[in-house]
């Protein structure tokens, strides 16, 4: 289910599939998720993308992958063992890609890429890959309880940055 290319701005990287992405095969497909949303609000996207589009954004730079490939109700349902193989498989797919920026959709996944406790929203100090920066920003699920306008206004920090590259 990865969408990946080389020279991508950014890739979104997940915590893994929700049970109706799974079944789609397009990332974020659950309509409680606000992902489309967020990029649009935070000017990442010119429109609103609907799931169903997501590989044409790979024209535009920015891929989508999760730590975990696994489909699921709730990330809560992740188990230990398969954060430890997705954080070796996600770096190697970082280090093969190069992508200018990896946004971790959720802070948890950061956290379990990282292998630490605590991190800031926005960019981080110590990337783990030279040259590709990490940006971790809340997730997009509809379990979140930030609102839609919040979590846009964490993503706006990306959107001036690509837009700056570009």
């Amino acid at each position: 289910m990865d969408l990946l290319d080389y020279g991508m701005t950014i890739l979104f990287t997940g915590f893994n599939p929700s049970v109706i992405s799974g079944q789609t095969g397009h990332h974020y497909a659950n309509p409680t998720n606000r992902f489309w949303k967020i990029l649009f609000q935070s000017g990442l996207t010119k429109r609103l993308v609907r799931p169903e589009e997501d590989r044409t954004l790979l024209a535009d730079g920015y891929g989508f992958t999760n730590i975990v490939h696994r489909p699921t109700k709730d990330a809560s349902e992740i188990t230990k063992q398969e954060y430890a193989a997705g954080r070796i498989e996600l770096t190697d797919k970082i280090r093969k890609y190069k992508p200018g920026i990896v946004c971790f959709v959720g802070k948890g996944v950061y956290l379990q890429y990282k292998g630490i406790k605590k991190a800031p929203w926005g960019f981080q100090a110590e990337p783990l890959i030279e040259g590709v920066e990490e940006f971790a920003a809340p997730s997009s699920s509809g379990l979140v309880r930030m609102t839609t306008a919040e979590i846009s206004a964490i993503y706006k920090e990306l959107a001036i940055c690509t837009a700056k590259r570009n």
